[in-house]
This record gives C-alpha cells, sequence and structure tokens, in this order.
C-alpha cells in the first residue's frame, strides 16, 4: 500500500524537489508561500488548518497548488509503476520502507523450508506485476478515452443508437401516460407495499444500473482531491476559478448536487419540493427495474408512479459521464448537456466520480456518512479540502442534529397506522412488526410532548416549559428504552419505508386518509368518493391554521398544500437515527409551546467531533481552509484533538492581505460624539441615550465617507428597535438626507434586489452630484448579508459595527454546550472553554462581518468597531492579523473622526 492510500506521511529522505506551481499570472508571495504549505501538507498526509483573507487569491491558491502536487504524484507512481515493470520474470521489488505503489505480502516465517519460502516470494512478484499491468492497462484507457473526448472523435454510430433509444423510451412514456384501461386490481398499490424483509443482515442494496453494461459504468477509484464549500453558489465560483486556470485542459473535474439542482425532467422538476423529487425519481429507477411479467392484453393504469425516466439509459449515462469528464464544467453547464444528450445529469456525475482527478461537491456529501455512501464519495486514502470552514464546528453539528414537532409525529403516526391497515393482509410478519415498533415510539415521543395521538395536536394544549434529557434518560422517559433503534434504524433503510408512506400519502390524499384512522377508510371507491373533501386534508389544514378551518377553495399557497401533505416520516427516520449517537455526545431538548402541534422534541450533538474523525481517519490530507480561521487553538481543540488527531499531523498557515497597510482603518470607538460611553450590553443597549448616540455616530460617519457605509446590528430585533427610536426622534431623516436607507429584507429571495438598488444609487449618487453621497444599508451580524456578499469599492467604504453580537447565553441548547465544553476539555488562560466558545461565537460573527468590505488588491475601506469592549487584549487578538495589526482604539471621538475624515481626504487626493 502506498503512502496515499495508508495515509502515511513521507520522511525527509522522501521529499521530492522544490515544485513548479503553474499559474495564470505572476503570483503574490503570499499566494506562493500559500500554495508551498499546501504541497508540503499534502505530501505528508497532514492536516492543515489555512488562513487567507477574502480578496488574496485562495481559490486560485488552493487549485494551483493542490493540483501541483496531484500532477507530481502521479507522475511520481508512473515511474515507480515503470521501474517495477522494468523485468517481468525478476520485478525490482520494493522494500517494506520504500513507498511504492503497491507493497508485497511479508515474507513467511524463518522456519518454513526454503522451497516454500521461495514459492511464496515468486508467487507475490508474479501477483505484483499482473496487478500493475492492470492499473496501467486501465490507466491508459481512461487516457485514451478523455483525449478522444477532449478532440470530438466520439463514435457517431453509438450516439445515433443512443439517440434512437432514447426517443423510442420518451414515445413509450407518452403511451403510457395515455392509456387509461381500467383493471379490476390497482396494480399501483404493488408499489406501495415495501418487500419482505427477511432479515437484519440483508445484503446491500442492488446498484441502480443493472444490465450487461454495467461493467463498463463501474471504474475505480483513483487519487483525487474533494473540495467541498457551503452553498452552491461558492462552488460554481470554484468551478470558474478552475477554468480560468493553467490546470483547466488537463484536469478531469465533476461537479455534484442534490436531484433538486440537477434534475431535467420536466415532468419531476415541477414536483418543487426536494422530497418530492427525491421520492419521484426513487420510483421511476424501481419502475426502470421491475423485472415481474405482465400478462399480455392487460392494459397498464394510467399514472406517474408508473412513468418511466427516459434520461437513465446505460448508453446514454455512459455517453454522459465520459462529456462530464472531458471539459471543466458546472452545474448549469452540465444541465445543458445532459438536455442536449437526453442523459440524467445527477446519475452521469455520480458514474464519473471514480475517474474523477477533482470532485466539488457540497458540505453535507462529505461531512455526513448516510449521503456520503449513498453519493458514492470514498475518501479513503484521498485529499479534502473543506473552503469556508470558520465554522465548521457549527455546520457538523446542524447536519447530525434533528427537530421534529407534535404536528408532525401525529401526522406520521396516523400515516403510517392507516397504511399498516390498507396493507395488513399483504405484509409479512417481520414487516408488521417493525411498523408497530415505528408506530410505538412515535406514541412515546408525542406522550413526551404532553400528548396523546389519534387525536388532532392543535387542540391538545400544554403547559410551555423546556426540559433537557440525556439520550439514555430520554429513551427511558418516553418508555421506548426496550426498542432496538438500531435495528429499527436498519429496517428504514433496507425497506425505504419512508419513501413508500410517501407514495401512499401522496396516492390517496383526500381519498380517505384521516387522523383517527377509521375502519375500512379504503374497501369501496364510492367511499372514497364520499369523504373527497375530508380526511387528510382537512386535517393537514387545522395544522397550518390553527384558529380557522378553511374550505378546500381557501386552503393557501399551493407550494405549503405540498410541503404540509408530505409525508414526514423522512424526519422521523433522521431523528431515531440521531438517537443512536452515544448517551455522552448528544442531548435532546423537549420544548412545550402551549399545544402539541407547536411543541417540538430535537436532538442537539454535542460533539461535532465524533463524526468528523472517521473522515480525518480515513483521508491522505485534510485542508480546512478560511478566510477567518481565528481562534485557531479552541478550533483545534473542539474539532481536531477530540477526534484523535495529534499535534504532529497538525499543520498551520496564516497570511496577511495584498492590500498595501493604509488601505485599511480599523477604529475601536470607545465614546460618542457627546462623551457617551458606548458598551452595547443587554442591560443598557435600549436605553434612549444610547440609541441617539449611535444616530450621532453615524450622522457624523455619513459626512465624510462617500459610497456605501454597511451598518451591522447585533440582531433582528435590536435593528428594529433602534430604527424605529431613530424614527421616531428624527434621527432617521438626518441620515436619509445625506445617504438614502436600505435595510436588509426579511426573505432571502429579496437580497438581489436590494443589493441592485444599493449598487445603482451609489453608482447615480457619484456621477449626479447630488446632496446625496452615497447609500446606507442596516444589516444584521450573522443575517443574510453578512457572509458571502461583496461589498467591494464604493458599495463597501464604511463598516461599522454597533455593539457585540454574543449569542443568546439563556438558551438551553448553548448552555448545555457550554456544560459539555466544560466538562470534556482543558481550562486554559483562566478562562473555562464555555465561556472561550460564547467569546468565539461572538468574534467569528464579527470577522465574517468585517470582512465584507475589502475584496481586492486596490479596494480600501475603514472599519468602525462601536463598542469599548473591542479594545480588550484578549478581544483584539481574536481579530484577523491583517485588521488587528492595523486597528486604533480611541477613547475619546474627536480623534477617532479626524483620523478617519484624513483617511479619506487623501484616498481622494491619490485617486485624483
Amino acid at each position: 500500500m502506498d503512502a496515499c492510500q495508508s495515509g502515511r506521511p513521507l520522511t525527509v529522505m522522501e521529499e521530492v524537489a522544490s515544485p513548479t506551481f503553474p499559474f495564470p499570472y505572476q503570483p503574490y508571495n503570499i499566494q506562493d508561500q500559500f500554495m508551498q504549505a499546501l504541497y508540503r501538507a499534502l505530501e505528508h498526509g497532514k492536516v492543515g488548518i489555512f488562513e487567507s483573507p477574502t480578496g488574496t487569491g485562495k481559490s486560485l491558491s488552493l487549485i494551483c497548488g493542490a493540483l501541483s502536487w496531484l500532477r507530481d504524484h502521479e507522475e511520481r507512481r508512473r515511474e515507480e509503476t515503470a521501474s517495477l515493470l522494468q523485468g517481468e520474470g525478476e520485478p525490482n521489488l520494493p522494500s517494506p520502507s520504500s513507498t511504492s505503489p503497491l507493497q508485497t505480502p511479508p515474507a513467511p516465517s524463518s522456519a518454513e523450508p526454503d522451497w516454500i519460502t521461495d514459492f511464496v516470494q515468486k508467487k507475490a512478484e508474479r501477483d505484483l506485476v499482473c496487478k500493475l499491468k492492470e492499473d496501467e492497462l486501465r490507466r491508459k484507457r481512461r487516457e485514451e478515452r478523455l483525449e478522444m473526448i477532449r478532440h470530438n472523435a466520439q463514435l457517431k454510430y453509438t450516439m445515433k443508437r443512443k439517440s434512437c433509444e432514447d426517443d423510442e423510451a420518451v414515445k413509450l412514456l407518452q403511451l403510457s401516460k395515455e392509456d387509461q384501461g381500467e383493471e379490476s386490481g390497482d396494480p399501483e398499490e404493488e408499489e406501495l407495499i415495501v418487500a419482505e424483509y427477511e432479515s437484519d443482515d440483508e445484503k446491500a442494496k442492488k446498484k441502480f444500473c443493472a444490465g450487461e453494461d454495467e461493467d463498463d459504468l463501474v471504474e475505480e477509484h483513483v487519487t483525487k482531491i474533494y473540495y467541498c464549500s457551503r452553498t452552491h453558489s461558492q462552488l460554481a465560483q470554484f468551478v470558474h476559478e478552475v477554468q480560468k486556470s493553467p490546470f483547466s485542459q488537463d484536469i478531469s473535474l465533476v461537479t455534484l448536487g442534490s436531484r433538486q439542482n440537477m434534475c431535467i425532467n420536466e415532468e419531476v422538476r415541477r414536483l418543487g419540493s426536494v422530497q418530492r423529487i427525491n421520492d419521484r425519481c426513487m420510483e421511476m429507477q424501481k419502475n426502470k427495474h421491475d423485472k415481474r411479467p405482465q400478462d399480455e392484453g392487460v392494459k397498464r393504469r394510467r399514472g406517474a408512479a408508473k412513468s418511466v425516466c427516459p434520461y437513465v439509459g446505460a448508453t446514454g449515462l455512459q455517453h454522459l459521464r465520459d462529456e462530464v469528464l472531458g471539459a471543466v464544467r458546472d452545474i448549469e453547464g452540465l444541465l445543458g448537456l445532459g438536455r442536449k444528450a437526453k442523459a440524467c445529469p445527477y446519475y452521469a456525475t455520480r458514474l464519473a466520480i471514480p475517474p474523477a482527478q477533482l470532485v466539488v461537491l457540497p458540505y453535507q456529501m462529505v461531512l455526513h456518512e448516510g449521503t456520503r455512501r449513498a453519493s458514492g464519495v470514498q475518501l479513503k486514502g484521498q485529499v479534502l479540502i473543506i473552503d469556508e470552514a470558520h465554522n465548521l464546528s457549527d455546520t457538523l453539528s446542524c447536519i447530525h442534529s434533528s427537530e421534529l414537532t407534535g404536528a408532525q409525529l401525529c401526522r406520521a403516526h396516523s400515516q403510517l397506522t392507516q397504511y399498516s391497515d390498507r396493507y395488513k393482509s399483504r405484509l409479512k410478519a417481520k414487516n408488521l412488526m417493525y411498523i408497530r415498533q415505528i408506530l410505538f415510539v412515535l406514541e412515546g415521543l408525542v406522550r413526551m410532548l404532553g400528548g396523546k395521538v389519534g387525536q388532532n395536536p392543535q387542540s391538545q394544549t400544554t403547559q410551555p416549559g423546556t426540559e433537557m434529557f440525556t439520550i439514555n434518560n430520554f429513551l427511558f422517559k418516553a418508555q421506548i428504552d426496550n426498542i432496538n433503534l438500531f435495528k429499527v434504524q436498519r429496517y428504514f433503510e433496507k425497506s425505504m419505508i419512508s419513501r413508500k408512506l410517501s407514495g401512499f400519502v401522496e396516492k390517496f390524499a383526500g381519498s380517505g386518509v384521516t387522523m383517527h384512522t377509521p375502519a375500512g377508510s379504503f374497501t369501496h371507491a364510492s367511499d372514497k368518493e364520499n369523504r373527497r373533501t375530508g380526511g387528510l386534508n382537512r386535517y393537514l389544514q387545522t395544522l397550518s391554521n390553527p384558529n380557522t378551518v378553511a374550505p378546500p377553495d381557501q386552503q393557501g399557497p399551493p407550494e405549503e398544500e405540498r410541503v404540509l401533505s408530505a409525508s414526514p416520516m423522512m424526519q422521523v427516520e433522521g431523528f431515531l437515527m440521531a438517537l443512536t449517537n452515544s448517551n455522552a455526545d448528544g442531548r435532546v431538548v423537549v420544548q412545550t409551546q402551549g399545544c402539541v402541534s407547536s411543541s417540538s422534541v430535537k436532538f442537539l450533538l454535542l460533539n461535532p467531533a465524533v463524526h468528523f474523525a472517521q473522515v480525518l481517519k480515513d483521508c491522505r490530507a485534510v485542508i480546512i481552509a478560511g478566510g477567518t480561521m481565528q481562534p485557531v487553538s479552541d478550533f483545534k481543540q473542539e474539532l481536531l484533538f477530540s477526534a484523535g488527531v495529534g499535534e504532529e499531523r497538525i499543520t498551520e498557515f496564516s497570511c496577511g492581505h495584498v492590500i498595501p497597510p493604509d488601505n485599511i482603518l480599523p477604529v475601536v470607538l470607545s465614546s460618542g460624539p457627546s462623551g457617551q460611553p458606548l458598551e452595547f450590553t443587554f442591560q443598557n443597549r435600549d436605553m434612549p441615550c444610547m440609541m441617539d448616540e449611535t444616530g450621532r455616530v453615524l450622522s457624523n460617519l455619513c459626512n465624510v465617507v462617500p459610497g456605501g457605509v454597511v451598518c451591522f446590528f447585533p440582531s433582528y430585533e435590536y435593528s428594529r428597535r433602534i430604527v424605529g427610536h431613530w424614527e421616531s426622534s428624527g434621527v432617521l431623516a438626518r441620515l436619509a438626507s445625506k445617504k438614502k436607507i436600505f435595510q436588509e429584507p426579511k426573505k432571502a429571495n429579496q437580497v438581489e434586489q436590494v443589493l441592485s438598488e444599493f449598487s445603482r444609487c451609489i453608482q447615480r449618487c457619484a456621477v449626479d452630484g447630488s446632496s446625496l453621497t452615497g447609500a446606507l444599508l442596516f444589516s444584521v451580524v450573522g443575517g443574510k448579508m453578512s457572509e458571502g456578499i461583496n461589498f467591494s469599492d464604493d458599495l463597501g467604504r464604511c463598516i461599522v459595527m454597533v455593539g457585540m453580537p454574543y449569542p443568546n447565553i439563556k438558551s438551553p441548547e448553548l448552555q448545555e454546550k457550554m456544560a459539555y465544553l466544560d466538562k470534556n476539555l482543558s481550562h486554559a488562560g483562566g478562562r473555562s472553554p464555555g465561556q472561550a466558545l460564547i467569546e468565539n461565537l461572538c468574534m467569528k460573527a464579527v470577522n465574517q462581518s468585517i470582512g465584507r468590505a475589502i475584496r481586492h488588491r486596490d479596494d480600501y475601506a475603514c472599519i468602525v468597531l462601536c463598542d469599548r469592549r473591542y479594545s480588550r487584549p484578549a478581544t483584539l487578538a481574536k481579530l484577523p492579523s491583517w485588521i488587528r495589526a492595523q486597528t486604533h482604539t480611541h477613547a475619546s471621538f474627536g480623534p477617532a473622526f479626524a483620523s478617519l475624515r484624513r483617511f479619506f481626504i487623501e484616498k481622494k487626493q491619490k485617486q485624483s
């Protein structure tokens, strides 16, 4: 096994020559240092923490540094393979200490006769040569195929045959929809019944592509780099950087996404919600491979459940997979390619993972083991780069936490009960046993919320309150500790009962599916028709509107109806899986809100390291990168040391910004223009004098700052209160006379519109020379505009931070997290780990917000921290080093204001 696959760091003797880094332009010194450090970390199998401020070309540095290492690594492997194959009769086998691609088994014991030892050694040598030959042959075939694709030399006959097959599939699909023949039975319901569940040790699921073409679709995983980030827009931006890099013509890259993002079947896309798209896609795959014989002359009934997707033919997927590997494309490019080739990008990209050298994917597909397994992502011996990782710990906790409302629990119990009653004569005993166990668990969970199943949760009242339990105590209190949740979880996975139930609800919603599970609700077709206006839809409507039961024509937007009518069993499955965590690693929060419907039960993961440990163990190297990774010490303690990573495997890199030092002016304001101390504690931030003083600070800043000013408040509630106070006191009118005022919208889909108007206003003011000098944007720390938004150049000449955005210390979840850290982590620097968590959450949010301004080398801005607590040495230490080095603290407003005015006068003179 080689160093890559074993994750073994190379020794000093194995160091390679100083690497060269192809780059689209002359790199900055810090970019060159970044790439050198990255290369060493990958070569030695390290866990690297890399901090590079936004605007310093971090993405290009990651791309060119990592792909340079991959290029050199593959070249060394080829050379080693060639040297091993130089003589087939007596291959030059490596010694156990070397780093060849393959290692021979250990020699037999010296107690064996010489002829046996010689035979075993020669057999090992022959096996090694055969294995190397096979690997080399596969590699050459893969490279030849990619070369053909890149030079448009695909076989036209194959494409023509595939196109004909697809056209035929589309025609068959249309015929199946038009066919309206009636049958005495309802074969569609067969698909809603769970298959016989033989045992808990049932073998793994069948591969989705079966048939004679399957061998052509399965490949061995090559050495690759997985790059993940938070959002699809960030992934698309990374792919565009790869396209601009010198590696764009040589690298085989694949971008992964969800079905919702990658489906090209318009019939499925119209379903809207993620769960419905997933369910319909899975049903279509099942229909495609359903081997059950059908009687001749029997017409199939119309219904979407029997539809077969025309985009998943094996030949088409294989062609699209090769096309995906042939050029660098983002998801939009893949969708266009898929429509043109009439093949599914979702499945084709998964087939492209094994031969791909660079796989770009969202967090969930890497950090969640179940999703990782389902997506075909294999981390063993590979490189993982986690970008935008400043909130990695919180992300891991969120991915593995789960919450259920009383409405969801009651709905799941009602639906599963009716499913069981309808098909109990057709379900095997093992299935009925597990369904009864799931119903028993649901009853216990509803009981924990103070309710009973079989009754409308909206009408069941409870005493408001919050309780915290360990996992074991929760199971005992709910009286479900006698249920083996591991077996139940396995049953969920093997039987796919959640998807079956979802299809059941979709098929029969409004046709007699009721909350109270009336006997014989599906017995006669006339009963269905008579209950058309009752049943599940009326029950669901009561959940969406607690006060009234609206008639069907007044039931609100179709999207809300779709979300409500979807089966919540998927969420139940996730919650029960969360309960299988170790008792010490999580807590269960039970919150009652006055009625069972709005009450909730939530699993809170306290130790994210437990789910990150396997990732760190499997990967050859892990790079954790971000614009602001401070404070690194606490990050290492909570996420790396707790996962079993030793100090010797961790390496750190941090660099300054590419801007000149005098292009940024960070200022800590300890008091306002009238001398009022600025300290926005929870006790005094609502005082009228504090709000008025903040208004005076902003008014003075708007007098001297050109272009855009972005003001961040610690919370939406405080933003609402202070803006309301300014409106009644006349401060808002004074601010509006200098800069047009914008506010962060409440809906995410309005952000682009507000930003566009904000930008146009600033551009107009710069040209018109009107009395307005720009625009003022009120935003919220941790809101929609504190991450991922660029306020470059005139859009953000000044960033104002009002107060310190500490999290709600009274939150039960946060208190439990603090108690867990205090108990399990060592105290350092005279502070408890729990208190350190509070400070770190605050300063991480601050760093993200103030990093919105400087976006490139020639940009400039001032940062005003309005709270004297920022002047504390421990707080200043948590600012990024390139900001901290230039920060000035002023006890009074006058000198601070003078420095700000001088800063912008100098910039204006320099530009003119």
